[in-house]
């Protein structure tokens, strides 16, 4: 299979012809070999717009909304950004591409470890991969100027928005509950204050921590 030209497809026909123009991100794109982060057997589906299982209830997003959640942050190569579950790594290595820094937090060792271990044979020096608790970020190597939540929540999380430097913007797939549509909605700190906006529907497998919590009954 050519790699190379299934990835020039998908940006082509799934990215641009939906509103991803950010020129910088789909270079990123062009450039990180998404396949190279997935299982050997789950390789030849890294160029359709599906979220790709991993193991452990973990999930590859899927190429249009890492991409949209991803241009609605407005990186630029000032930031410094943390990725809340960064599983195998490609959305790290994306970002990368175009911050800064970039802290890719993820709860799950094996996958942290293959993380790694990509982000090492790529050479992407500026990524570093942290394990720890996804819920509680990373505060010790904040604020942040921007924070991509790679899977779903059930609501924003406070305890990543107080990571934000204050113009720092949060960015995530936010569904209320598992029946429930989501939306692509970005969290935007000023002056000590949190506002949200939507900025497209979306609905990818939540991340572990981030669920609904169960409704109360009688």
């Amino acid at each position: 299979m050519d790699y190379a030209l299934a990835r020039q497809n998908m940006i082509e026909s799934q990215l641009r012809t939906n509103k991803i123009t950010q020129e910088n991100l789909l270079d990123a794109i062009r450039k990180v070999p998404r396949e190279q982060f997935l299982p050997l057997n789950k390789q030849k589906f890294a160029y359709l717009d599906e979220d790709i299982p991993l193991g452990a209830g973990r999930y590859e997003t899927e190429p249009m909304v890492l991409a949209t959640l991803i241009q609605a942050l407005k990186l630029g190569p000032q930031d410094d950004v943390l990725v809340v579950g960064a599983a195998a790594g490609y959305s790290a290595a994306v970002i990368g591409q175009i911050a800064k820094s970039v802290f890719a937090l993820e709860s799950e060792h094996d996958l942290a470890a293959r993380a790694s271990d990509q982000l090492t044979q790529f050479a992407f020096d500026n990524v570093v991969v942290v394990e720890g608790p996804l819920t509680e970020g990373k505060a010790d190597q904040g604020p942040f100027d921007a924070i991509l939540v790679n899977g779903a929540v059930a609501e924003i999380p406070t305890a990543l928005t107080a990571q934000l430097k204050d113009g720092g913007r949060l960015a995530a797939v936010v569904r209320p509950g598992e029946d429930k549509v989501g939306t692509i909605r970005l969290a935007e700190k000023a002056g000590g204050t949190v506002a949200e906006r939507t900025i497209a529907n979306a609905s990818i497998p939540f991340l572990k921590g981030f669920e609904p919590k169960p409704a109360f009954t009688f």
